[in-house]
């Protein structure tokens, strides 16, 4: 099955940059569109985790290591909740 969606009130700049985007790739605005929908939900499915969002945009700036501090025993007793 295949849907059919409709935009309203899309912003004319908006618009102009999605037909040079898709003048530049060789397709129609539409398809341009769909390409981009395609990518953003099918090819991205973890854009909306915040995390992998970062970790893939830094990832090629390199890694960072972090020195760890050494962990320590406690003597105190754990709480009780009675």
């Amino acid at each position: 099955m295949v849907a059919n969606i409709t935009i309203r009130n899309l912003d004319n700049a908006v618009k102009r940059l999605l037909v040079e985007r898709a003048v530049r790739n060789g397709r129609s605005m539409e398809a341009e569109i769909r390409e981009i929908l395609h990518d953003a939900v099918i090819e991205n499915p973890s854009s909306d985790n915040l995390a992998v969002l970062i970790r893939e945009h830094m990832a090629p700036l390199g890694g960072v290591e972090l020195e760890l501090p050494p962990r320590t025993v406690s003597n105190r007793e754990p709480p009780t909740f009675d």
